[in-house]
Order: structure tokens, then sequence, then C-alpha cells
């Protein structure tokens, strides 16, 4: 059973930076698409980053330029390096992957927000103070 667990959150000040974590185990990484989520209490879950098996990346314009998402196959492990912090990336966030491009007849490609994963982890508290 693949499972996603996610270390490394934490309170930083603004301008600080932090580096999450996503552990994969359960099963060979072969993830086509693998992303990060945040959700902020009141808020609506919002996709930050994407990668998919090729290494392409795709940022939501709220972290872009800011943050990067890179994924370690070997070590089956997903990251995400995040700079230049502000008050408004404070956030649970998570991690999900998922092996499949097409799902029922419909390409769901890979990019920040994709709707559908069938993997998700708990998530971790990012918490950045003024």
């Amino acid at each position: 059973q693949v499972q996603l667990v996610e270390s490394g959150g934490g309170s930083v000040q603004s301008g600080g930076s932090l580096r999450l974590s996503c552990a994969v185990s359960g099963h060979p990484t072969n993830f086509y698409c693998m992303g990060w989520f945040r959700q902020a209490p009141g808020k609506e879950r919002e996709g930050v980053a994407s990668i998919d098996s090729d290494g392409l990346t795709m940022y939501s314009d709220s972290v872009k330029g800011r943050f990067t998402i890179s994924r370690d196959n070997a070590k089956n492990t997903l990251y995400l390096e995040m700079n230049s912090l502000k008050p408004e990336d404070t956030a649970m966030y998570s991690c999900a992957a998922d092996f499949r491009r097409w799902i029922n007849g419909r390409d769901y490609g890979c990019f920040a927000g994709r709707s559908l994963f069938d993997y998700w982890g708990q998530g971790t508290q990012v918490t950045v103070s003024s």
C-alpha cells in the first residue's frame, strides 16, 4: 500500500525558508504526477506546484519564483523548497501523487491544481509570522 508522509514544516519569520519533504513508501515511485497542495483555515485547498515523470514543473502564480518542487526517485522523496516566505503562505501543506495521466478517458495532465490524485499525505503545518 502506498503511503506518503510529509515532514519539514514549522514556524518561520517572514522572508525565511523551509524545505518540505514527502517520503513515499509501499510502491515503486513511477508516479506520472506528484504535487504539493496547501490549505489555510477557512480557505479552499490550493495546488501550489506539480512535477511530472519527465521533470516538468508547474507552479501557481502565488508561489512562482519563490518555491521549487523536485523529486528524487532514488530516495522515493518529493521536495518543496520554499523561500521568501510570507505570512499568507501559512497553511497545512500536503503532497499528492498519481500514476495516471488519463483517467476514464479524460486527460488530467500534470499541473499545479490538478483536481484528481490517488494518494495523499496527512500534511505538515507551515506558519509564517510577520
